[in-house]
């Protein structure tokens, strides 16, 4: 979606790939991004990577910081947050990750499975302090 679009549709849809966000994201789950979003400690995000700036990235917002935003993935064993790249200057802040929906995995269609999956398939992404202070120290 290009910049002048954001503006017109506030909303839009991101697919997360790979497992810096496990367990709060998984591969494969759908993101509904509130661009330009107010955000805090504690938010998911979608960022411009600060080193490739093609590259979007999903992480959450430990703090604020001179020069921009703190972020790490949820996943400790992941690279590739700030520890890697340093803050994130504001500009690159796309919005705020409000919604995640996880596909249904093929193959599975037992009953139990299909209502599992229907209980837990679209989820807020909550912003908790708690977990923005957890993160902040690592």
């Amino acid at each position: 979606m290009s910049e002048p679009d954001r503006a017109a549709a506030p909303f839009g849809l991101a697919e997360v790939v790979g497992p810096s966000m496990y367990p709060t994201l998984r591969h494969g789950d759908r993101l509904l991004v509130q661009y330009g979003a107010a955000v805090r400690p504690g938010c998911v995000a979608v960022l411009r990577h600060p080193l490739q700036q093609d590259l979007l990235i999903v992480k959450r917002l430990v703090e604020r910081r001179d020069g921009g935003w703190w972020v790490l993935g949820d996943n400790p064993g992941a690279e590739g947050d700030s520890r890697v790249f340093g803050t994130v200057p504001p500009e690159l802040l796309l919005g705020r990750v409000r919604l995640r929906y996880r596909p249904p995995e093929p193959g599975r269609r037992s009953p139990w499975t299909t209502l599992s999956w229907a209980l837990s398939a679209v989820r807020p992404v909550s912003s908790e302090r708690s977990v923005s202070w957890r993160l902040r120290a690592r």
